[in-house]
């Protein structure tokens, strides 16, 4: 008989499973000893506050505002457009939460609670202020762009300051051999908070009424302030304050790191291969129903296959990552799946084949989120080679992607306008004298871009396996396959 007290031996099922799980589920590997799966779950809450906040901006208000509200389509896109205010400073807010010691020896908490109080008050006014704008008059609507344009600025700041400290949080956290899978992993909560939420407000606001548009966007910012708490909850370690920890001038930390290991170039790429992935964002839909003839509910269906994409590049990026994948040559491979991407789009119209322009798109999504986990994770090894300039690189990879995303789908919208009219009038000659010159102008471009950004990186890819340790493995044992290895576009010239 047993003694009392004896721990009891798992089943052999039990054993099974454990040897199992972590190989099925989605991200099991990214967890560590000192970063155990519940507590990293927990922490990518705040990527999911950010989606849902997103979701809210650039889809359901949009549409509220535009169809519901009455407003017009210039003020419904600056206002939409003053959350990137914020994005240039993500570089800063990183740098202070690298230096900064609070009375309870904690960097990146304050900031990221600061910036959930920012979040939750601009979702909490902006209902009311959208509906002084609606309501007409002088009065109103002065006081309701006033209000507005707050409400947009503070959540375009909360989401910022919150995104740019939880990924440096996370970083602190994380290992260095799980830094990849963990971004992947705070990807996908992203993508899954934007697109479950979407879904959620859609179906909560299908019967519109003022005061069921306050319930929804007030609700979304008691949401957004649980889920960060929770997120940051005993997640941080305090550290004793001394007064090593001055911080020194941004712009000196600025300089100093702008001056080591490539970063000038690294942040080159990060620009050339967002607007390549972005700037066809607003024009994907309206392409598909102006130019291939897709219905509303078809073309609806072309932002969840770019998700799945997406998605599916998240996982597949966690686990060749988590083998030796430099994540440099992660994104350069996005960038060369973009090229095909873009031509089947480009293709689709002179075939009148919607199933490419499918294709396309599920290629875009996959091709930019390699590029973006890739990157990402990048920008935490820049960090991780000095600790006190981790949250500089994480929010001056930030700050570029998210105002060359803005800039760049602006900028896409307003030259399909320009050279769509010119091709209609005739301008451009006979043979662009349709609808689709405007977009296949855009996604040329892209093109153009994407090759761009593949020069820009060769150097950095070659830089990196030369820097990469030897392999340690006997002769005759099984290696990882080297990512580099016949790859061209680390000789390209830089």
């Amino acid at each position: 008989m047993k003694p009392a007290g004896t721990p009891r031996k798992p089943s052999p099922l039990a054993q099974w499973w454990a040897r199992q799980w972590p190989r099925w589920l989605p991200f099991a590997d990214a967890a560590s000893a000192s970063l155990p799966l519940p507590r990293l779950l927990r922490l990518a809450l705040f990527q999911v506050s950010v989606g849902m906040a997103t979701a809210l901006l650039v889809g359901t208000l949009n549409r509220v505002m535009i169809v519901e509200l009455g407003m017009s389509a210039g003020l419904v896109a600056l206002m939409v457009a003053l959350p990137l205010v914020a994005a240039p400073f993500r570089a800063f807010i990183g740098f202070r939460s690298d230096h900064h010691r609070s009375a309870l020896g904690w960097k990146r908490v304050p900031y990221l609670w600061l910036g959930s109080l920012m979040l939750f008050g601009g979702l909490a006014i902006m209902p009311f202020a959208l509906l002084l704008l609606g309501e007409g008059g002088l009065k109103g609507q002065t006081f309701g762009a006033v209000g507005g344009a707050l409400a947009f600025l503070l959540v375009g700041a909360g989401m910022q300051m919150t995104q740019t400290a939880g990924l440096a949080l996370a970083t602190d956290l994380a290992p260095p051999a799980q830094g990849p899978r963990v971004v992947a992993l705070l990807h996908t909560m992203l993508l899954l908070g934007l697109i479950a939420s979407g879904l959620v407000f859609s179906l909560l606001l299908a019967d519109f009424t003022p005061v069921r548009l306050i319930q929804v966007v007030q609700g979304a910012a008691a949401l957004a302030l649980l889920l960060n708490l929770v997120a940051l909850w005993k997640q941080e370690p305090r550290r004793p304050r001394s007064r090593e920890d001055a911080a020194p001038a941004f712009r000196t930390g600025w300089r100093e790191f702008l001056a080591r290991g490539r970063a000038r170039r690294f942040l080159w790429v990060v620009g050339l291969g967002t607007a390549a992935f972005n700037m066809q964002d607003i024009i994907l839909e309206p392409y598909g129903g102006e130019v291939l003839g897709l219905s509303v509910s078809q073309t609806s269906l072309l932002t969840a296959l770019m998700a799945l994409g997406a998605l599916a590049a998240f996982g597949l990026s966690a686990r060749l990552l988590g083998r030796g994948v430099n994540p440099l040559s992660l994104a350069a491979w996005g960038a060369v799946l973009g090229l095909p991407a873009f031509a089947l789009v480009i293709l689709a119209a002179p075939l009148g084949a919607p199933g490419l322009f499918r294709l396309g798109t599920v290629l875009i999504g996959a091709g930019g989120g390699f590029f973006a986990v890739g990157t990402l994770s990048a920008a935490m090894d820049l960090g991780r080679a000095n600790l006190r300039e981790t949250g500089l690189a994480l929010g001056a990879w930030g700050a570029v992607q998210a105002t060359v995303a803005g800039a760049s789908i602006a900028f896409g919208g307003v030259l399909r306008d320009l050279l769509s009219g010119l091709a209609l009038q005739g301008h451009l000659g006979v043979a662009l004298n349709e609808a689709s010159a405007g977009y296949g102008a855009i996604y040329h471009l892209e093109l153009l871009l994407l090759f761009a950004t593949l020069v820009a990186i060769g150097p950095l890819v070659r830089a990196a396996r030369i820097a990469a340790p030897a392999d340690p493995s006997p002769p005759g044992a099984d290696r990882a396959p080297d990512p580099q290895a016949g790859f061209g576009l680390a000789r390209l010239p830089g």
